[in-house]
């Protein structure tokens, strides 16, 4: 395992980014976002990904960028994409996995207008929260580290306090 490198994992909306920008400041090492990455490869939006080539193609993306973090990446901050861990499971081999935990209603509460309409996903809060469930599930398996995150400062203080 790549130890030097920390893997936020997390529903949408947990605070991956959040918490990841800050932490690698106050770490002094880069921050990467999965979906930034992919966005960037590939030169469009992942909305767009997904409206012309599909979940498949997207999903296959996500594993040749972490293949390519994995490879590439140490001493950084990594914000994965919300349903990477189910696609992605061996993300424990790049790095410490973390976890933030948020309930599926404060991810609700916290979300802005915009952030529905960014996330399609939203539209059906029903089907929302049965794959909020399932993904808990995985990213609970998955992890190092759970970090329940109610409040930003206190989940990078207990991730800086982790060894």
């Amino acid at each position: 395992m790549n130890s030097s490198n920390i893997i936020l994992t997390g529903f949408m909306g947990s605070g991956k980014s959040s918490v990841g920008r800050i932490l690698a400041k106050r770490k002094d090492s880069y921050f990467l976002d999965t979906d930034s990455l992919i966005e960037s490869f590939e030169n469009q939006r992942i909305s767009e990904i997904f409206e012309n080539y599909g979940e498949e193609a997207f999903r296959n993306m996500e594993k040749r960028v972490f293949k390519w973090i994995e490879t590439n990446v140490k001493n950084s901050i990594i914000s994965t994409g919300g349903g990477l861990p189910m696609f992605v499971p061996e993300i424990q081999e790049s790095g410490k996995v973390i976890y933030l935990q948020v309930d599926f209603e404060k991810i609700i509460s916290r979300l802005t207008r915009e952030d529905f309409e960014k996330r399609p996903l939203f539209k059906d809060l029903k089907k929302a929260k049965e794959l909020y469930d399932k993904r808990d599930e995985v990213y609970r398996k998955l992890s190092h580290i759970i970090i329940q995150n109610d409040n930003l400062e206190t989940t990078i203080d207990k991730i800086l306090s982790v060894k």
